[in-house]
């Protein structure tokens, strides 16, 4: 065999296949202004843009959660995207805090009503029409559940679903802006103020951990049967900031924030000599990026099996090795846009349906695990397995997501109808 080809296997072939599909996405459609000394694009924050770049992110998300299934870590199958979440979660908060100071500029009275609409409407409605959404589905599964956790898991204080923690944060996040905006007129101070908030939600998981660690004796999660035992509230993902998921990207919602209120002068400076300075910026977002990854092998989040309780000083240590990374990372693709930015219909059709492909994506990761590698499977694809999966899963998400969002919408329509009659009249 040709010294090439050694050491290659279906899944490395598959696995770079699906990594170069995805690099595919960022050449369609692509604006390409690189070579053109003093030419950029005019448009690399309007709206089609952002949706096309969340659109991006809503993508690399669900295959993140797909390369975080057992068989694809021990088959090394989308491995590229099995730690990239976090970076994908970022430009959704980028986008949301760019977002929020561009209307409340250039909106009159925004701010009006932004509790209703912003937070209620766009957040906590689709957050609750997915978690009734899951508890169907649990029901029809035949899980059985303490009464106690459905109750909890009904009000949205415990997780019905795990991966809707980022409209929690998000509408955690939207109030603390809309608090500071409302009455704090100094924009600096509005700023510091929710940058400081936003430390303070990752100190908070550095302290709360993966899980009830401080309700029994020390070190009882790591000892024989107990942790089986435990309490349905101890186990991991069922409180608010149980994983450091909830909070190591959310420094990038103050990065778009801003990005937004200074974007004049941040690309303006950019624009004279672009090349030498993107590099500069580059380079130093390269350099977090060793630094939070260091933080992760030194320290680590997961302290608590290191034997000696939750080890809340390592955590610490590790997030704040990851906050300058996340607080860098929008800012750096913002001003690549600046030269290069893509927009297509696929990147548009999942940018339009992001936030319920994402709360959907759990449904079908969970229905069709099946699949994988399962005996009484009606399809028999052999080697093919994870391929048919991963396939199966993406377009089970779409279409779950697609009408998640239609019945919330419809939802919404019914519930907020009387007050738009009321304010067009």
């Amino acid at each position: 065999m040709p010294g090439f080809l050694q050491g290659l296997t279906f899944w490395s072939v598959l696995e770079q296949i699906a990594f170069y599909s995805f690099l595919v996405l960022f050449i369609w459609g692509g604006t390409n202004k690189f070579g053109k000394k003093l030419e950029f694009n005019d448009d690399f924050t309007s709206l089609d843009a952002m949706k096309s770049l969340r659109g991006f992110a809503a993508i690399g998300v669900i295959l993140h959660h797909i390369s975080q299934e057992q068989i694809f870590q021990e088959k090394h199958v989308l491995s590229p995207f099995v730690n990239a979440g976090a970076y994908f979660v970022a430009i959704f908060f980028f986008c949301s805090g760019f977002g929020l100071i561009k209307s409340f500029d250039t909106k009159k009275d925004y701010l009006k009503g932004f509790i209703r609409n912003r937070i209620v409407k766009a957040i906590a409605l689709p957050f609750y029409v997915n978690v009734l959404v899951y508890g169907i589905l649990l029901l029809i599964s035949g899980a059985k559940l303490p009464k106690e956790r459905w109750i909890f898991n009904l009000l949205g204080l415990t997780m019905m679903n795990e991966y809707a923690w980022f409209p929690i944060v998000l509408a955690i996040l939207y109030l603390v802006f809309f608090l500071c905006f409302r009455f704090i007129k100094n924009r600096p101070a509005c700023l510091g103020i929710i940058l400081a908030f936003i430390i303070g939600l990752g100190l908070l998981f550095c302290y709360n951990g993966h899980f009830a660690w401080w309700h029994g004796s020390d070190n009882w999660w790591i000892k024989p049967n107990l942790a089986a035992k435990a309490l349905w509230w101890q186990a991991e993902k069922a409180l608010w900031f149980s994983g450091e998921w909830w909070v190591n990207s959310a420094p990038a919602f103050f990065t778009g924030l801003l990005f937004a209120s200074y974007e004049k002068q941040i690309t303006g400076f950019f624009k004279k000599a672009y090349f030498i300075k993107f590099h500069v910026l580059l380079v130093i977002t390269m350099i977090f990026f060793k630094l939070s990854s260091y933080g992760q092998m030194k320290f680590g989040y997961w302290t608590e099996f290191s034997g000696h309780g939750p080890a809340i000083g390592d955590k610490i240590k590790t997030y704040f090795c990851q906050v300058p990374l996340f607080l860098l990372l929008g800012l750096a693709v913002f001003i690549f846009m600046m030269k290069y930015h893509v927009t297509n219909p696929v990147s548009r059709f999942f940018g339009k349906y992001s936030l319920h492909t994402y709360l959907m994506n759990l449904a079908a990761i969970s229905v069709l695990r099946f699949l994988q590698k399962d005996s009484s499977s009606p399809i028999k694809a052999g080697k093919y397995d994870l391929l048919v999966y991963a396939l199966a899963v993406i377009a089970l998400t779409v279409i779950l997501g697609v009408l998640e969002q239609k019945l919330t919408e419809l939802l919404q329509k019914a519930l907020f109808r009387k007050k738009a009659e009321a304010v067009k009249k």
